[in-house]
């Protein structure tokens, strides 16, 4: 019974040093956890860039979407946006309704933003209502570009009715 319970203290102890070692650990090159810490957190530094970039690049693709829009009339007060969902591919989706309160069919381009728990913009689509009758109603879904993970909420950044 007493080398069960030396066993057991000795990895304990080990267990315990491997703690010690990895919260006190320094970026000097000398501590082998240290550089495994510090490969993670480069890790997670790079997916954040990668993440902001992803959404840089949509949002100025959801901008020249936008641009060409020609004579388009600002409506983002005749558009509602659903829950957020994820779809079978694990991307955010969300139900665009535009209301129309011309007297004559239009169309809507409608650019949607997704955030995260952190209110930072994680990704931008443009979703298309087309030929929404007068004085009727449309309906759209705006999908994300890439799988988003955590909390994400969606927001109207421009809505024009054209």
């Amino acid at each position: 019974m007493t080398g069960r319970w030396v066993r057991g203290a000795a990895g304990g102890l080990l267990a315990g040093a491997v703690l010690m070692g990895t919260a006190g650990c320094s970026d000097d090159g000398d501590n082998p956890v240290s550089g495994g810490v510090s490969e993670a957190a480069s890790a997670v530094a790079s997916a954040a860039e990668g993440v902001a970039d992803a959404a840089s690049q949509a949002a100025e693709k959801a901008e020249q979407q936008m641009a060409e829009v020609k004579d388009g009339v600002d409506a983002k007060d005749e558009v509602e946006l659903g829950d957020t969902a994820t779809d079978a591919d694990g991307r955010t989706t969300v139900p665009v309704t535009v209301d129309n309160t011309d007297d004559k069919t239009r169309s809507f381009a409608v650019q949607v933003e997704f955030k995260d728990g952190d209110g930072k913009l994680v990704d931008t689509v443009v979703v298309t209502v087309s030929d929404v009758p007068a004085n009727g109603s449309g309906d759209g879904t705006a999908r994300s570009t890439h799988k988003l993970s955590g909390s994400v909420t969606a927001s109207v950044a421009t809505a024009l009715r054209y």
